[in-house]
């Protein structure tokens, strides 16, 4: 649906970026612009929380300006590559500005990959800094010590330690990130005029389906999402932001630049543990945080759910995979707020839906507007969505007709890094083809029903794997689960569900089977239950459904029967 375009003006204009029938290639944009604002408009009021530091805008704004110099200093120009691995804190906060200041690009990295993952990234990046914690300096110095073995030619000059610890020996030379930062201290900020085509963040894909890729976001890119999500969620400088999901995923990381504009507060959680998170929403007042399902999902069944008040919590997010219409339920009520459900890609910066219901569907009972909250979403401000048939034509608005997903708008990526091939396969005449199957309701709700990878076909029937997964999450003893197709030599495919199970719980395989079966056609029950103490993830909490599923198709040359 077209958004007007007097609105997305207005929205544009309030934040200090032309209007959406100006946002193009050659529009200057650079996304310092909304710490400038913060800075000059709030300077002593508080702007983040991390452990024990406590910083005002003016106190940020200074580290950040300090950092440019350093980055000058070392001869990084526009277009130079500044790798972070790191968890949630202040810090990256930092460089998410320093490096949009001077038209550098940021490389966040998944700090669970493998050594062999990082170094890949590091030289297909041509990454001249790295700034790493030194939580990760045994793995990290290893790493370091052998960059060639990714192939070819690194580029890395310096890496910049947080954290407390001697600093690791390596062949890269090596400082303290602090003194790094405070040799410059009390230095007036720089930046130059970028474009909206100018590119900000490079973030490798985890690779759920695939090769992992580096994905271009520009300064337009993260602009458009972020003051969309400005005029969706009604953002103010009312508003605490919990970083608790990680800052090299997109799942948080829009906020970076969305919460800053409007002169929020951010507060940071390093790693993700349900007791504490819970514990921090108290403490600092949170009013809206993003999470990732698996985390949901670990905050109410934690022990201390009860223990704590949410009184200023007004919204929950979750991104990354479909949650079950009862999991909307249990999160809204336990935690006395509004659940909504936001779909995109790190391609596309993330937005793509969102599930607020119309102001029409808010006279509905409370159990339809909860529907409502669980499907993938309408359409995200600024952003034009079709779902397709194979013929490209749209599919019927009666939430039975299936397609994939395709969208294009100024938050769309620019391609992948240095691979082409992949950029031509994603992005066809401006629309990015997303791979996700879904209907669409007479409203223009989109709900997606799986992957074109996930997707089942036994004995000549489509089984969509999130259907199911949906009705195994409405049993009250399983807390995570992943469902699948896996070689039949009669139905060519039948479903295996893993499924992981609240502590003291005893379940059987074949209860589990005769529950989805009286709630769904008995064609679409699991015919195998594997029971895991848990399930594999990327480093954003995603459940890696590909690394379950390979196992059952290992020796053979194809992945569908």
């Amino acid at each position: 649906m077209a958004v007007p375009q007097h609105l997305m003006i207005s929205v544009y204009t309030a934040f200090g970026i032309p209007g959406v029938g100006e946002f193009q290639r050659g529009t200057p944009v650079n996304l310092a612009i909304s710490l400038r604002r913060a800075v000059e408009l709030w300077p002593d009021r508080e702007a983040c929380v991390d452990g024990l530091k406590r910083l005002s805008w003016s106190e940020l704004g200074q580290r950040v300006a300090s950092l440019t110099h350093a980055f000058r200093d070392l001869g990084l120009t526009k277009g130079s590559v500044v790798a972070c691995m790191a968890p949630n804190c202040v810090e990256y906060l930092e460089l998410y500005y320093a490096t949009s200041c001077l038209g550098l690009v940021l490389a966040p990295i998944n700090f669970r990959l493998s050594e062999q993952e990082v170094r890949e990234i590091l030289v297909h990046s041509g990454a001249e800094i790295l700034v790493c914690h030194t939580d990760f300096a045994g793995s990290a110095a290893t790493m370091l010590s052998d960059l060639e073995s990714a192939g070819g030619t690194t580029s890395l000059k310096l890496v910049a330690w947080l954290g407390p610890g001697i600093l690791p020996q390596t062949t890269v030379k090596s400082t303290h990130y602090e003194g790094f930062v405070m040799s410059y201290w009390r230095r007036e900020p720089l930046d130059i005029e970028l474009y909206s085509e100018d590119l900000a963040q490079l973030y490798y894909t985890s690779g759920t389906t695939g090769q992992s890729k580096g994905v271009m976001l520009t300064h337009g890119n993260v602009a458009s999402n972020a003051l969309g999500a400005i005029a969706e969620l009604q953002l103010t400088d009312k508003d605490i932001w919990a970083h608790i999901a990680p800052m090299f995923h997109l799942v948080d990381a829009w906020a970076v630049y969305a919460i800053t504009w409007v002169g929020g507060k951010h507060v940071f959680m390093p790693y993700f543990k349900a007791d504490d998170a819970l514990k921090l929403i108290e403490t600092e007042n949170v009013t809206i945080t993003a999470l990732v399902p698996t985390m949901a999902n670990a905050l109410l069944n934690s022990g201390k759910v009860w223990e704590y008040s949410y009184s200023k919590l007004r919204a929950v997010m979750t991104a990354g995979s479909p949650v079950a219409p009862d999991t909307v339920r249990q999160l809204e009520e336990i935690f006395g707020c509004d659940y909504i459900q936001f779909y995109g890609m790190t391609e596309t910066s993330p937005f793509l839906t969102i599930s607020l219901p119309f102001a029409a569907h808010l006279a509905r009972s409370k159990q339809e507007v909860q529907a409502i909250r669980a499907k993938t979403g309408r359409t995200f401000i600024g952003v034009e969505l079709k779902v397709v048939r194979p013929d490209g034509k749209s599919v019927e608005k009666n939430g039975i007709d299936v397609g994939e997903i395709i969208a294009r708008g100024p938050n769309v990526f620019r391609g992948y890094w240095h691979n082409d091939e992949a950029t031509r396969e994603t992005l066809r005449e401006g629309w990015i083809f997303t791979g996700d199957l879904a209907v669409v309701d007479e409203d223009g709700y989109v709900n997606i029903v799986d992957r074109k990878k996930d997707m089942i076909i036994s004995g000549g029937e489509n089984i969509y794997s999130t259907e199911v997964e949906h009705a195994l999450h409405d049993h009250p003893q399983i807390v995570e689960c992943a469902v699948f197709g896996i070689p039949d030599e009669k139905w060519g495919e039948s479903i295996k569900a893993c499924v992981v199970l609240k502590s003291d719980a005893s379940v059987s395989e074949s209860e589990v089977i005769e529950f989805v079966k009286e709630r769904l056609a008995h064609y679409k029950a699991p015919r195998e239950v594997e029971f895991l103490s848990e399930l594999p993830k990327t480093g954003s909490g995603k459940i890696l459904k590909k690394v379950l599923r390979d196992k059952c198709w290992q020796g053979r040359l194809k992945r569908v029967n």
